[in-house]
């Protein structure tokens, strides 16, 4: 029996619940709470000094991309550039590093630092012309590619519009330099090599690293095709998984439901492999697209007018059939839906699910909600909804004011993100954040849900201040409401709360965020990070412990 002991601090109990001072573990579950759990300490209880901290309930991350964000290491550092002319300066730097790659990949660049998000393959050819050179942007739904690149994937002139997908021209009708969505994105992945299983494995282990230095024990992978699988089992099996994370397989559009059969036997492989921290419990839906590339679906067309309404993926009834399809096989939706009329057409297919499929505990998820409808918000509630949004967005920073405002308008730019919305209508809100497209620290996100301004404090009072969220409202958020999203109150141990006999799933910080000015939360220290007892982050020794290929989780 292993027995700790947190105490001399603030322990965390939810909203509307007073705290306590001290917190028993046993064997990796909550034992005693308070006074009871002082009484339950003996000669072999390890105690732990919270030396005035806050002990919570650990963070979850409700919708994030870990292999793309494991891999944003192996490619050229475009991520910290702060211009165009930074990000062709870096390409050339890694690629004289590294004269035997034949491709250079990278990730993930400010599509604002462009007007229109529009980049020229020739500003790249001005650091590599004689390799193909191919980069993403922060968005994850364009690339920027050299000419080398669109030469070896076959994109001239002459290379039709593909279907979902836009490859934006000069005059001339020549191939700019960048792709976007599916579609485009497909014609360069169809020859582009990519990163071996080994770089992505390692990818993982880097990044279930990272999200466990944050105070985060569970992630949801929002994009999983075919090929990650192998990935998976093989991070699972070698213990590089240092978070507990869920699957959500793609449905690609253009292949379902004849892909119907891979969903399922993806599932079977993770049931088989019975490992404690990797589940594949979810089904992921494009429904559109961003607002940044106007593929972000409108019910009123866009200022700009380059793509009038957008583009959704899926035909109305495709996607309703689909839901269904998935739904009546035990999954959970997961719906990527960004403009209003995307959002609308999720909870259609999702109320078409629960119309025709037997009546269950669902919590389908539709994710990030940018924009909506008032009356859409209030079926979120209705339809028994988890509403996974990204606090971090909800700030009027470059991406914001250079690429969304111009092509929103002022009223819509102010209708989105409506959390406090969302909340104060009894459906679940969930965080995440979409890391790597933004922060992954859920301190960040805290930050900007409370205030609703940028680093720099702007605006004074927050934008939209009507959708700030209070400091327990927002860590709610991010710990049972990811957790209510991740059925977690359905297993043996949930985590995402403390209470006795719940998992042992904690986060230690240095300050309590409640009483901390939004500003200074992304400052605030996370001393350790606890997964069913087991320290997965320490930051006093400065090291990432792995938890072990024989790790079983309660």
């Amino acid at each position: 029996m292993t027995s700790t002991l947190f105490t001399n601090g603030t322990v965390w109990m939810g909203p509307l619940q007073p705290d306590e001072s001290a917190l028993s573990v046993i064997d990796g579950r909550v034992a005693a709470i308070g006074t009871a759990a002082q009484a339950a300490a003996d000669a072999d209880t390890t105690v732990i000094d919270l030396a005035g901290g806050f002990l919570m309930p650990a963070f979850g991350e409700g919708h994030a991309h870990p292999v793309f964000g494991g891999l944003e290491e192996n490619g050229p550092n475009i991520r910290a550039c702060a211009s165009v002319a930074d990000i062709v300066a870096e390409v050339r730097r890694y690629a004289e590093a590294n004269p035997d790659l034949d491709w250079i990949h990278g990730a993930s660049y400010d599509g604002s630092f462009a007007p229109g998000g529009l980049f020229d393959a020739r500003w790249l050819d001005e650091a590599v012309n004689d390799r193909p050179v191919v980069l993403r942007a922060w968005d994850y739904h364009t690339l920027w590619c050299n000419s080398r690149a669109l030469e070896l994937a076959g994109i001239s002139a002459e290379t039709p519009e593909p279907a979902l997908g836009e490859i934006p021209r000069r005059a001339d009708g020549s191939p700019l330099g960048v792709l976007r969505e599916w579609g485009a994105v497909d014609l360069m992945n169809a020859v582009s090599p990519g990163f071996c299983d080994n770089h992505r494995v390692d990818a993982l282990r880097r990044a279930t690293a990272h999200f466990a230095s944050l105070g985060v024990t569970w992630v949801q992978d929002a994009w999983v095709e075919p090929n990650d699988i192998d990935v998976y089992l093989e991070a699972a099996a070698s213990g590089a998984l240092s978070t507990r994370v869920n699957l959500a397989l793609l449905a690609d559009p253009r292949h379902f439901p004849g892909s119907f059969s891979d969903l399922l036997d993806a599932r079977e492989r993770v049931l088989r492999l019975g490992h404690p921290l990797l589940t594949a419990n979810s089904v992921k839906f494009f429904v559109d697209g961003v607002v940044e590339n106007e593929t972000g679906a409108l019910l009123e067309p866009y200022c700009s007018g380059m793509h009038d309404h957008g583009m959704l993926l899926w035909q109305p009834q495709q996607l309703s059939d689909a839901v269904a399809l998935v739904d009546a096989a035990g999954f959970q939706p997961h719906l990527h839906a960004i403009g209003d009329a995307a959002v609308r057409q999720a909870l259609d297919a999702i109320e078409h699910a629960e119309r025709v499929n037997p009546a269950r505990d669902r919590r389908p998820v539709i994710a990030h909600v940018q924009l909506a409808s008032a009356s859409d918000l209030a079926r979120f509630a209705q339809l028994g909804v988890v509403a996974v949004m990204q606090p971090f967005w909800a700030q009027l920073d470059a991406l914001m004011t250079v690429l969304t405002v111009p092509r929103l308008g002022p009223d819509r730019t102010d209708r989105q993100y409506q959390l406090r919305t969302l909340a104060e209508s009894g459906a679940t809100l969930a965080f995440g954040s979409d890391w790597p497209c933004s922060s992954a620290a859920p301190l960040d996100g805290l930050g900007v849900a409370i205030s609703r301004t940028t680093v720099e404090g702007k605006p004074a009072g927050g934008w939209t201040p009507a959708e700030r969220l209070d400091a327990e409202t927002a860590l709610a958020a991010y710990t049972s409401g990811v957790a209510r999203q991740a059925f977690a109150d359905q297993t043996d141990s949930p985590w995402g709360v403390i209470e006795v006999g719940a998992s042992a799933d904690l986060v230690w910080l240095a300050a309590d965020p409640r009483t901390t000015p939004a500003a200074d939360l992304p400052q605030i220290a996370v001393h350790a990070t606890y997964l069913a007892g087991t320290a997965t982050y320490l930051a006093a020794t400065k090291t990432l412990p792995a938890l072990s290929a024989e790790f079983t989780a309660i």
